[in-house]
């Protein structure tokens, strides 16, 4: 008996029939873009309805000496959340979509489509100081993936369905379109061509039109004042490149550093106790460093430092330049530790707006100092180009950095001096830095796709999928006699592979190295495999190299075929002949 067709079936089958496969992606990418939009706005509403509760009522009288306690209760309810509801970890958002793109096609499990909206409020709305961009993207790239998955959609498309998400989440929560654009080309490394760019923008222009719809027209900064660019003000600019540039360094440093003394912390629970202690006491005592920050930089933008520091413990204080200045290089030397220690102590949340908040703390530095040698410069415009060095800096995306700044503030008249300062910040740390704080560890790993195409078709490549076992394995004790019989009379290869008990491989045999005795039978039964057999020219440590690894040996050695080892046993050999097959199949697909 037939089995009847759902009707998603019928759809998918009448789909085939009547929608071409490129009309369909561009269907798939407003589609997607929709859905990371609303995740979007719904993962923000819920972030200030938390924060709006614990600044109203009776809270809010204790607000300022609850801040010790709030980060570990929201550290807390986020373990909770892993522990017993979602049942896994929750993987940082940008990283985890770019390994899915380069180790698992596209995919992304179903649970990632609602565990950053179950965590991220509760570790931002607590005060953990990071931002919501990265849960964002990472709900959007899942919505995306598995969006391509449900309509059996081939690995390619999936992939730039993930992109389209990601970049839509990103141009719905900071309402900047452009920016997300070149985010994906920048990070994701995705290639700008007709096939990505239509369906890049339909998400884009979907995602942000769905934010509008539900939150407005509002920038999430907000600037005033903004003046022309003053020529004379380009050693200024290009100083703050400078400055911003070592902060960036040491965001990163600090990142980096926090994130490994976290890890040896193998218990979860005091993990977040060390993390919650540390992040409720630099709240306390420094309050802006509470949640996003994004009230505190529209007061420190409009120089209104009396707001901006009304919740420190010494604010009468605020008056004295010299006092303002130290409390920003305060902010400067601890957002990046709280930042980190949030991320690394359990929380999920993202960067863009941490760096965001330290751009504009580095900008206003800037200024004030200026000020007290007796140089006027505009607040505003320093703060904004001080944004976009920072992000330059730690997320080296340039572009993005640029267009994002301008886009979320509306500040276009300043493009001369951001490209100047951004510039001169991104050079500075791709000199010391070859990564940013998405990408380490898929660099350190080879795992990480960019626009170096070659590189990017090794990475894609799979090593199981190339592993030939069709070899017959010989012991060291056979004698030659035996081996003719039982495996050369036998096998299709000309090399042997020679096993001990333990199925290690001791040694290899080919046809070459026994030709000249072979038919003498006078050896047959004298000669033994152990005498014949000699080491692999290289070996493939499965698990530990990678597909450049391999080519690299392949290269090096001159050989045909390399013998793979996993946990000490022999599975199998590569042959080049096999791998260069694989890379033209994938480098066309690509």
């Amino acid at each position: 008996m037939l089995k009847r067709k759902t009707p998603f079936t019928r759809f998918l089958i009448w789909r085939y029939k009547h929608i071409s496969n490129k009309n369909f992606v561009f269907i798939l990418s407003v589609f997607v873009g929709l859905l990371a939009g609303l995740a979007s706005v719904i993962l923000k509403n819920i972030t200030h309805f938390i924060t709006k509760a614990f600044e109203s009522g009776s809270i809010h009288s204790y607000h300022i000496y609850l801040y010790f306690i709030f980060p570990f209760i929201g550290l807390l309810l986020v373990l909770l959340v892993k522990k017993f509801i979602l049942r896994n970890e929750v993987g940082h958002g940008i990283p985890m979509a770019l390994f899915s793109i380069s180790k698992k096609e596209g995919k992304m499990a179903r649970r990632n489509m609602i565990s950053s909206l179950l965590t991220a409020p509760l570790t931002v709305g607590f005060g953990g100081s990071v931002g919501l961009e990265g849960p964002s993207v990472a709900t959007g790239a899942s919505f995306g993936a598995n969006i391509g998955q449900l309509f059996h959609m081939k690995a390619q498309t999936r992939k730039l369905l993930l992109v389209c998400a990601a970049a839509g989440s990103l141009s719905a929560i900071f309402k900047a379109p452009i920016a997300a654009i070149l985010f994906a080309i920048e990070v994701f490394s995705l290639d700008l061509t007709f096939a990505s760019l239509l369906p890049l923008l339909l998400a884009s222009i979907s995602a942000v039109v769905t934010r509008m719809l539900f939150i407005g027209e509002q920038y999430i900064v907000d600037f005033h004042g903004i003046q022309r660019f003053d020529i004379h003000n380009i050693l200024f600019y290009s100083a703050l490149g400078i400055i911003t540039a070592i902060v960036s360094l040491y965001f990163s440093k600090i990142y980096f550093t926090t994130e490994h003394y976290f890890k040896k912390i193998k218990n979860d629970y005091l993990k977040i106790t060390i993390a919650g202690v540390i992040i409720g006491l630099l709240t306390f005592l420094v309050p802006p460093l509470y949640g996003e920050g994004f009230t505190f930089m529209n007061n420190l933008i409009s120089q209104n430092y009396t707001t901006a520091f009304d919740a420190f413990l010494f604010k009468e204080w605020i008056g004295n330049p010299w006092i303002i200045i130290g409390l920003i290089v305060g902010l400067i030397l601890l957002k990046p530790i709280a930042t980190s220690v949030t991320l690394s102590g359990g929380g999920v949340g993202g960067v863009f707006a941490p760096v965001l908040f330290l751009g504009a703390v580095s900008g206003s530095f800037f200024v004030n100092i200026c000020r007290q040698l007796g140089f006027e410069l505009s607040n505003s415009n320093f703060t904004l180009v001080g944004m976009a060095g920072l992000m330059a800096g730690v997320l080296q995306a340039p572009l993005t950095a640029i267009f994002l700044i301008a886009e979320i503030t509306g500040g276009y008249e300043l493009f001369i001096p951001l490209m100047i300062t951004v510039a001169i910040s991104f050079l500075i740390t791709k000199a010391r830095v070859d990564y940013n704080i998405y990408t380490k560890e898929l660099k350190e790993n080879n795992e990480l796709i960019t626009h170096d195409k070659d590189k990017a078709v090794l990475t894609l490549l799979k090593l199981d999928r190339i592993i030939e076992q069709n070899f017959i394995p010989l012991r060291p004790k056979m004698t030659l006699k035996e081996m003719l019989h039982n495996a050369v009379t036998k096998s299709k290869r000309n090399l042997f592979p020679v096993l001990n008990d333990d199925e290690e491989l001791v040694g290899v045999i080919t046809l070459d190295d026994i030709r000249e005795i072979m038919f003498d039978t006078s050896l047959h039964d004298s000669v033994l495999v152990e005498f014949l057999m000699h080491d692999a020219p290289d070996y493939i440590h499965y698990g530990k190299d990678n597909m450049q690894q391999v080519m690299a040996k392949f290269q090096n050695t001159g050989a045909w075929n390399l013998p793979v080892i996993k946990n000490g046993k022999y599975i199998g050999f590569v042959s080049k002949s096999k791998m260069l097959t694989a890379y033209r199949r994938k480098l066309i697909t690509y």
